[in-house]
């Protein structure tokens, strides 16, 4: 036999409640429980409250009363907690903003920072530069061999530093939402012949091996030429510098559909361990950045790819195995004829 459904399941420690209350005395309730032992022995399932009004210690009236009181005291709790939970959810949301606030102003800072420091950079570079040729053509009077080998070093130095200052432009640009693209019909094919015979001296000289995969007849992409040129370049230097002598570079230009085109590159290089591969893409990052590491950069490289390949309205995807090569591709919108 089983007791009817009561309000009084919903409340817990009801004994302990009517004794406070000073309804029954601790030798009632153990009375009760007593009874209510017995009956469940007999497998009658028998709640407290009736076994008290079974043993005439209460009256089915005073049972419903404190189990009220008992209820509403618990909703009144209830509702005091949601109300301390929401007040704390709005302070901790309000203080989320204001570090989201904060770390925005600190990243618009920096972006600042670096603009202005690389701008500044930009005029004594210039005339660093405008000597060197002068000297270099031998304007300034004649060289000897071996000063015109130092100077020759010293141009090619001034022109990596030159590259860095308009990638640190380019990412105070980005990084403060300046960044624009000039969007026209790009011949693929002509971009990645351009980058690939630029960048066959560098992979000589590691003794890596450079080659490109594509058709004649590739469409047309919509996209920013230089700024495309740029990003491809960049996946291109960054797989020959982490390739090891003996290996291969390949990039590719492939078509998905009629609408889109994928642009990949492919090395047999090291890899990107698999626990660190949200990491490429994070500005002024090196997964290796202690003070002997063996490849350089300002860890600028993969992050504005990653914000160029963006602004076309494309994302850039990896995969990589650790030892064995990394891949990095991503579509670009093809002009097709009814564009």
């Amino acid at each position: 036999m089983t007791s009817p459904l009561t309000p009084e399941v919903l409340v817990p420690r009801l004994g302990e409640y009517l004794v406070h209350r000073g309804l029954i005395t601790e030798a009632d309730l153990r009375k009760a429980l007593d009874h209510q032992l017995e009956k469940q022995r007999v497998g009658e399932r028998l709640l407290l409250g009736q076994a008290l009004m079974d043993l005439n210690l209460l009256t089915r009236k005073q049972i419903d009363q404190a189990v009220t009181e008992q209820i509403i005291q618990l909703r009144n709790a209830l509702e005091d907690a949601n109300r301390f939970l929401e007040r704390r959810v709005a302070e901790r949301t309000a203080e989320l903003q204001d570090a989201l606030r904060k770390l925005s102003e600190l990243s618009q800072m920096k972006a600042n920072f670096v603009a202005n420091i690389s701008h500044e950079l930009r005029t004594p570079l210039t005339h660093v530069k405008g000597y060197l040729e002068l000297l270099t053509t031998e304007t300034l009077g004649p060289l000897s061999a071996e000063q015109k080998n130092a100077l020759q070093i010293s141009q090619r130095a001034a022109g990596r530093l030159e590259s860095l200052i308009d990638n640190l432009i380019l990412f105070s640009l980005a990084a403060r939402g300046e960044m624009t693209l000039r969007l026209a019909p790009v011949n693929l094919n002509k971009v990645a012949d351009e980058i690939i015979s630029y960048s066959r001296t560098k992979a000589a000289d590691r003794n890596v091996a450079l080659t490109f995969n594509s058709r004649p007849d590739i469409p047309s992409v919509q996209a920013d030429e230089e700024k495309i040129s740029w990003a491809i370049l960049q996946l291109i230097d960054n797989a020959i510098k982490f390739t090891p002598s003996g290996g291969q570079v390949i990039l590719s230009i492939e078509p998905e559909s009629e609408t889109l085109i994928i642009v990949s590159v492919a090395d047999t290089g090291i890899g990107i361990p698999a626990s660190r591969m949200s990491e490429i893409f994070e500005p002024f990052h090196q997964l290796d950045a202690s003070s002997t590491r063996k490849y350089g950069g300002t860890g600028l490289g993969l992050a504005l790819v990653r914000d160029i390949v963006s602004a076309h309205g494309s994302a850039i995807e990896v995969e990589s195995e650790e030892g064995k090569g990394t891949r990095f591709h991503f579509p670009l919108l093809a002009v097709t004829k009814n564009s």
